[in-house]
């Protein structure tokens, strides 16, 4: 049984928060080094100040946040958050306006940067949370408890799951295509189509180690470590174990594989539960990313 954890809902929320600044200032990079607007029109000269300011806001946000708040200053501080971050989200989004079409290769170094502004991010910032717990990774995810154990159950429950993860994904191309009152149309995930377009071994090896490495740990931590047992001590255990495998399944933003996240979801967490071991779901999670990314890169080489 999942022991109990000792999250403080304040430092969550600062987390999440934190989470969602690095991932839009992260959205917002590829304009430093980027032109992508046809035509040069006068518009585009101030896409990159726009994009370095919003940035600068989202960095000061960060900052702020993670830094304590004492409680005569806590209105003050409160407001200067909110300034600096309405700032740096509504001038990015006017920056993202003004982005123009993507390439294949832009699109891979923009799922490279998505990938390091949520998935690396996150890990450096629950380090940080870790801290403020004055816990270890052991302590607070169980990494200790029977490991070898928990790595085998990893292993075979990818195994056993991808057969099925394939037929749901079919299942729900297929109820997709077939229902006509669905204006939605089955779409390969970004993270696989930009596999598919990268040509050289140096692009897949990067997106090989987030996909397989970086993205299992990060996702596993935030959901099934921190956010599920979070919920569930707070009395909602039904809210803990849906609310986190919808919100998983909602973040890889693609209709067609929502079903079979979502499941896959909900047996990591009932494998952490059953194992206390948070390394038993990141195991599964990385061996599942490992066999889809090994059988699209497969089909490029015969398709090829």
């Amino acid at each position: 049984m999942l022991s109990a954890k000792p999250w403080k809902p304040d430092a969550i929320m600062r987390l999440l928060l934190s989470v969602f600044v690095c991932i839009f200032a992260g959205s917002l990079l590829p304009c430093l080094w980027r032109h992508p607007i046809a035509g040069g029109t006068a518009a585009a000269r101030f896409l990159v100040p726009l994009a370095a300011i919003s940035i600068g806001c989202l960095i000061a946000t960060l900052v702020l946040i993670n830094k304590p708040w004492p409680l005569e200053t806590f209105e003050r501080r409160l407001f200067l958050v909110m300034v600096l971050f309405c700032s740096g989200f509504f001038i990015g989004a006017f920056a993202h306006r003004l982005s123009g079409d993507r390439t294949a290769e832009s699109s891979i170094g923009r799922m490279i940067v998505g990938t390091l502004s949520f998935q690396g991010a996150g890990v450096i910032l629950m380090i940080h949370f870790l801290r403020e717990h004055q816990m270890s990774w052991t302590e607070a995810f169980g990494f200790g408890n029977r490991r070898g154990r928990a790595v085998l159950l990893g292993i075979l429950i990818a195994l056993i799951f991808l057969p099925v993860a394939r037929g749901l994904q079919q299942a729900s191309a297929l109820v997709m295509a077939h229902v006509p009152h669905l204006s939605l149309q089955p779409e390969e995930q970004s993270s696989v189509q930009a596999l598919r377009a990268a040509v050289s071994w140096q692009n897949r090896l990067a997106m090989g180690a987030a996909w397989i490495l970086l993205a299992p740990v990060a996702e596993e931590i935030l959901f099934r470590g921190i956010l599920y047992p979070a919920i569930k001590q707070a009395g909602f255990f039904r809210l803990a174990l849906w609310g986190t495998s919808l919100l998983f399944a909602l973040v890889h933003a693609n209709v067609v594989i929502f079903v079979p996240l979502t499941v896959l979801a909900l047996i990591l967490t009932a494998l952490y539960e059953r194992t206390n071991n948070l390394l038993a779901p990141i195991t599964a999670h990385a061996m599942f990313n490992a066999l889809n990314f090994l059988t699209v890169f497969l089909q490029e080489k015969i398709g090829g």
